[in-house]
């Protein structure tokens, strides 16, 4: 599934989106200004953003534009007015779509996929991370050829940390991500369920080439 960046300033829209998108598979990172998203999207590489025109500060006109300047990612943009105001002046700034607010999930999902088709940026859905292949539309994972079983936990947390080869994760961003909840006091939920991971994918667990641990901090995925 896609990265996509989410840059919208209201909390319970944003929170709200997160969830329903996961859900929906893809790997969600979210900025509540335009300046933090113009931060997220140099450090996350997302192949989507999903951006509110109402934002404090530097405005969705402005962050489409700068996005706009620097390369070709794909911009649907969220406005709370159905006016041809918002909608050709965002279109002029550069964005390839728009979802009306209040924003159904499973609308903003099919135009997503929609964008990304049309745009071809769509993220092959079997990635080979060294002897691991992950198909993410299948849900199946083998190594060597052969198939992987892992339970929906332990899926759901290597699709998470693959999502973004390279960058740490907390063990409350996983919490927030894989358990759907954020008690930082059941972070060993998070260890628990790497070390049953890493005794499935690795060859060796001790040593882990695909999980690995970064002290302080948490865990990334590779690179392999």
């Amino acid at each position: 599934m896609s990265r996509v960046l989410l840059i919208e300033d209201d909390r319970a829209v944003r929170e709200g989106l997160q969830l329903a998108l996961r859900r929906q598979g893809h790997t969600i990172h979210a900025a509540e200004s335009g300046e933090e998203g113009l931060t997220r999207l140099r450090a996350d590489a997302p192949d989507i953003v999903v951006l509110d025109l109402m934002l404090p500060g530097i405005d969705g006109f402005e962050v489409c534009r700068r996005i706009r300047a620097t390369g070709d990612i794909p911009i649907i943009m969220l406005t709370a007015r159905s006016d041809d105001f918002d909608i050709v002046g965002g279109l002029e700034a550069g964005a390839d779509d728009y979802v009306v607010k209040p924003v159904q999930p499973r609308v903003l999902d099919a135009r997503i996929r929609a964008v990304l088709r049309r745009t071809g940026a769509e993220r092959s859905e079997q990635e080979k991370h060294g002897k691991l292949v992950i198909d993410r539309a299948a849900l199946v994972i083998s190594k060597d050829g052969g198939p992987i079983s892992l339970t929906p936990t332990e899926l759901r947390l290597l699709l998470e940390l693959s999502g973004t080869p390279g960058r740490v994760l907390t063990r409350q961003q996983l919490l927030e991500a894989v358990w759907e909840h954020d008690y930082l006091g059941d972070s060993r939920l998070v260890d628990a369920c790497v070390q049953r991971l890493r005794s499935k994918i690795e060859d060796n667990p001790a040593d882990p080439i695909y999980v690995q641990t970064v002290r302080g901090f948490g865990y990334r995925f590779g690179p392999v």
